[in-house]
């Protein structure tokens, strides 16, 4: 019975969240208000797949486009067991949102199958993401919607779906997804971009809080191309990681775990508890609660929620995940002063360098890594500054900030672009 009520929607957090910010904003039209709070288009599709074995399972996609007012839809694709309607419309939503924070034009869109990745063969999933972009292809494009890796997606699932999607075209697209291997037209940087500009704004948040960063101790839920490349940036800046996991618990070690040697083990083994032997092991509900300066949620949403917001122990919250953050935590999180980079300018480095991808594969371009990170550093270094800005005029937490930001950016477009007819 307490799992139900603990159970949170993500869609009405993300509505609460709008609303919240909105009510801050008395010169926000209703109609505009009302138009960015629904989708725009919402895709559902039951397809069959053949498995190994000769079976035939159905299974079940989404490909939610929240709005397009500034620029081509653009959002991930997740494969999870827990994919549902309003989970994709929730990341939809804030995937609008974190584009206009950072000012890229892009509009939002997430996609998903509910599925189990890690039962299926390699094959399996081949024929799984070939099948569900031949369903979605007519809604997809470089100039429409742009699909980029998300949970248990990857640079080879985006060359599956480029591969389709360019076959049902007739010829080369390489724009139509980001987070493609090099080969293929991917960017420097891309792979390393979401974990980068968590360390970015998790820098400039300890700048502002006079907090200097060497010797911090950092505890990261989630150990994937978010929370272990976040973990490499913090180490190399003299942080200590004292806590990571993964979907499975975590390590703890308060003198600092031997980052390289946790990583490797889980990359090559899929191995996380006990892969390091100087450490404790410990849960995901316990990792959250430990003593440290910063913390890293890095999984999946609505993690920090009323029922343990109060047991937190942690200077500032960097967001790496999307939604971790229930709107009950955020106030009493913030009446702690408990400084949060919200998920929409902490995360959002995935995005920008998605952006400069784009550019390349319209253009014809190649940029140096160093050209993507210097670019990146420039975007989410402004970013947090306006956001800040904002944060410090209006006496507001920085989500609050954040979503003002970029809902104004997004109503303005709405309102340039009027109603048809």
């Amino acid at each position: 019975m307490e799992s139900a009520e603990r159970r949170i929607n993500p869609a009405a957090m993300a509505i609460k969240q709008v609303e919240t910010a909105a009510a801050r904003m008395p010169h926000l039209d209703n109609a505009i208000l009302q138009k960015i709070k629904h989708t725009k288009r919402e895709i559902v599709v039951h397809f069959p797949v053949k498995m190994d074995d000769g079976s035939v399972r159905i299974y079940t996609g989404y490909r939610i486009q929240h709005d397009d007012a500034r620029g081509p839809f653009k959002g991930g694709l997740r494969y999870h067991p827990d994919v549902d309607p309003d989970e994709v419309r929730a990341l939809a939503m804030w995937m609008t949102w974190k584009a206009a924070v950072v000012n890229i034009p892009f509009g939002g869109a997430k996609g998903g199958i509910q599925c189990n990745p890690k039962e299926m063969s390699l094959r399996e999933l081949e024929n799984m993401t070939r099948r569900f972009t031949w369903e979605i292809s007519p809604f997809i494009g470089p100039e429409s919607d742009i699909p980029a890796p998300d949970v248990y997606t990857n640079p080879q699932v985006m060359a599956w779906i480029m591969d389709t999607y360019s076959i049902r075209k007739g010829y080369s697209v390489p724009g139509v997804v980001t987070g493609k291997p090099l080969e293929l037209g991917g960017s420097l940087g891309r792979y390393e971009a979401t974990g980068r500009g968590v360390f970015i704004t998790a820098l400039e948040a300890a700048k502002h809080l006079g907090m200097p960063l060497e010797n911090a101790r950092v505890v990261i839920q989630g150990a994937g191309n978010v929370g272990g490349i976040a973990a490499k940036y913090f180490r190399q800046a003299g942080g200590r990681v004292i806590a990571i996991s993964d979907s499975r618990g975590g390590l703890y070690n308060p003198r600092g775990l031997d980052i390289d040697k946790a990583l490797d083990c889980k990359n090559r083994y899929q191995c996380f508890i006990g892969g390091e032997t100087e450490s404790d092991e410990v849960s995901n509900e316990e990792l959250l609660e430990l003593e440290c300066d910063v913390l890293v949620p890095a999984a999946l949403e609505s993690q920090i929620t009323e029922y343990n917001a109060a047991r937190l122990r942690c200077r500032m919250i960097v967001e790496g995940a999307n939604g971790p953050t229930t709107p009950e935590a955020d106030a009493l999180l913030f009446d702690r002063g408990v400084f949060i980079v919200p998920d929409i300018l902490a995360n959002a480095g995935g995005v920008t360098v998605s952006y400069f991808e784009w550019v390349q594969n319209l253009q014809e371009l190649l940029w140096t890594e160093d050209e993507i990170a210097e670019r990146l550093t420039r975007i989410l270094v402004r970013s947090f500054s306006e956001v800040l800005a904002i944060s410090q005029k209006e006496k507001t937490d920085m989500r609050t900030a954040a979503l003002m930001l970029g809902i104004g950016r997004v109503a303005e477009a709405v309102k340039l672009r009027g109603i048809f007819p």
